[in-house]
């Protein structure tokens, strides 16, 4: 069992990392702006349903055999860079779409399961759950695999609140500034291709 004090201090360190803003943060704020409150909202729940599935690849040792594998951690990354590439060139060319006019709007089915593929092929997730969650797992408070679950979950449920901030933020936001549709477009590009950089050049180390 996990002791009250080790998951205390878990909590604490997990707190100061969510609150940082990071890339999650910013792709939930480009598509709250865009598209609206709701679509921040299911970008938010995508980005967390991807992080079940690293939390199920570290509790399984996936994570570090992709640390541990060059080809296995270019393949995630690439991949990862393409579709953001791929989000980029969408949002760049997507009609053109006067100002003052209703954005196209997507199907919120959509911009969940996008949410969930970017952070899914973001690798250096991956490696964040293998640097950090290994730290407080300790092998007399029984199955390893079952504390990385617990301390993910923890994680993952921290993680869901700031994200839910920032997509109400940027949903609010986003509302006020619909009538500059293209330029709103337009800036979920740059945030789109900012992205895709910093995963290719993101490193094992």
């Amino acid at each position: 069992m996990i002791s009250p004090t080790t998951y205390a201090f878990f909590v604490s360190a997990s707190l100061a990392l969510v609150l940082i803003p990071g890339p999650n943060h910013l792709y939930i704020t480009a598509r709250g702006l865009a598209q609206g409150r709701g679509a921040a909202l299911a970008s938010a729940l995508g980005v967390e349903a991807g992080t079940l599935v690293h939390i199920a690849a570290a509790a399984a040792g996936l994570s570090y055999l992709i640390s541990r594998s060059a080809a296995l951690f270019a393949v995630v990354k690439w991949a990862g860079v393409a579709y953001l590439g791929y989000l980029a060139y969408r949002a760049f060319t997507g009609g053109e779409q006067e100002e003052g006019a209703a954005p196209s709007l997507q199907p919120l089915r959509k911009v969940f399961l996008e949410g969930m593929l970017v952070n899914v092929l973001n690798p250096k997730v991956a490696l964040f759950f293998l640097a950090f969650l290994p730290h407080f797992v300790r092998p007399e408070a029984g199955s390893p695999a079952l504390q990385i679950v617990l301390f993910g979950l923890t994680l993952l449920l921290l993680g869901l609140l700031s994200d839910v901030v920032y997509a109400w933020t940027a949903g609010a936001l986003g509302g006020r500034l619909r009538s500059r549709a293209r330029t709103l477009r337009h800036l979920s590009g740059v945030v789109y291709l900012g992205l895709g950089v910093a995963t290719a050049f993101a490193g094992r180390k």
